[in-house]
């Protein structure tokens, strides 16, 4: 393989400093292109929750990046799940296996070790955002909403669930979003409960609450909600009105719930959303492109993370085997991945798992999953989702 740079002089904006966009980041820069990350929180992101990667694809991706050995030294260790009654009393626990996968890390260490590897190579806008994309012969010109407009070669949407990109360049975010009737919320608060990492929930019906400790912060807990309820109307990223849908949600519930929404009043940052599926026929239109959740994503969706770090792989990999060819590398990067981000995706129905909305459903979960039968079942199921993809070496890159 050549130790050229395929895509040196190559412009590529990308918008969405998560996961997949600092991934995509990365290769892109080592193949030699000039990239822009546009990211609209002011910072990178301290909350969300804990995400795991599965299977011999995920980690040979990380690996590649260099990264694999700093998220092994910041691992939670965690995946396994206690669910307890009003007293606390446990009522079935699932193994580490389940939900932790070979590594298990917080979204935010994820974030800030992506982010370190990538940032000398790529320009990094955060406070901004992508307000209107034209897409002409020659390039994109694109309008921030701080740093005025440019044009580039090629635009990429790793931007989320609610990607903007995909509104500005595919259509309005219900033609591929699908609500599935449950919202979940997140927020950190001190660990005056004195609880463990292992989280502890607790359930009634259509609503569900938990708290564990901070792995790596024992005097601190992270709180962690899910719920039946419409697709929230009005200012999705206002704090005030989130956190008064939390309230209405669970004031009134017992365990320790109260204790969680007076921590709730005063958390400065608050992870917030629906639970939906993302279906996108076609991930790319002339010179723009999705990439994790904005083509593909579930929320709490498992594999989802580790799927936008092998899609940045193929993505950067078919660029870089192209020339930069964006009308040979988009279709060939959508025919290689889409099967594999599809095959989990399926089997993605977090909110009936998490919160049964009804009293019968709740009663037949705890039964069935108190068993050791299914709890195996439960672990073939996650394992034969993360089954290896076969990927190409692309172009050697210059490290």
């Amino acid at each position: 393989m050549s130790n050229a740079l395929p895509l040196r002089g190559l412009r590529v904006l990308v918008s969405g400093a998560g996961v997949a966009g600092p991934a995509l980041a990365w290769w892109l820069t080592h193949y030699g292109a000039e990239v822009t990350v546009v990211e609209l929180a002011p910072a990178l992101r301290t909350s969300g929750f804990a995400v795991d990667f599965r299977g011999p694809t995920h980690l040979r991706m990380l690996a590649a990046m260099g990264v694999l050995d700093e998220l092994r030294a910041v691992q939670t260790h965690g995946g396994a799940m206690s669910c307890v009654d009003e007293h606390g009393r446990e009522i079935f626990r699932l193994p580490a296996e389940f939900a932790g996968g070979e590594l298990e890390v917080y979204r935010r260490d994820l974030s800030r070790i992506l982010y370190r590897h990538g940032a000398e190579r790529a320009e990094y806008l955060f406070g901004d955002s992508v307000t209107a994309l034209d897409d002409t012969a020659d390039g994109v010109h694109v309008d921030l909403a701080r740093a005025g407009s440019r044009t580039v070669d090629l635009v990429i949407g790793a931007d989320g669930l609610h990607s903007g990109v995909r509104r500005l360049a595919f259509g309005p975010e219900s033609s591929y979003l699908r609500h599935l009737g449950y919202q979940l919320a997140g927020w950190d608060l001190p660990n005056e409960l004195g609880v463990g990492a292992v989280p502890q929930q607790y359930n009634v019906p259509g609503r569900m609450a938990s708290v564990a400790a901070d792995q790596r912060d024992p005097g601190r807990a992270g709180a962690f909600v899910v719920f039946t309820a419409p697709d929230p109307e009005g200012d999705w990223y206002d704090l005030d009105q989130q956190k008064k849908i939390i309230e209405a949600a669970f004031t009134g519930l017992r365990w320790h719930v109260p204790h969680l929404l007076a921590g709730l009043r005063d958390a400065p940052e608050l992870y917030f959303d629906s639970i939906s599926k993302v279906r996108v026929p076609r991930w790319h239109t002339g010179r723009t492109a999705l990439l994790g959740d904005a083509a593909w994503g579930v929320t709490l969706g498992g594999m989802g993370v580790g799927t936008g770090i092998v899609g940045a792989y193929v993505l950067a990999g078919e660029l870089a085997a192209a020339g930069g060819d964006h009308r040979v590398a988009f279709p060939a990067y959508s025919d290689r991945l889409r099967r594999y981000a599809m095959r989990w995706q399926r089997g993605a129905s977090p909110g009936p798992f998490l919160a049964p909305a009804t009293a019968r459903g709740l009663w037949l979960r705890n039964r069935l999953l108190a068993t050791r039968p299914v709890q195996a079942m439960l672990v073939r199921g996650t394992r034969s989702l993360a089954t290896d993809l076969d990927l190409p070496d692309y172009p050697a890159i210059d490290r």
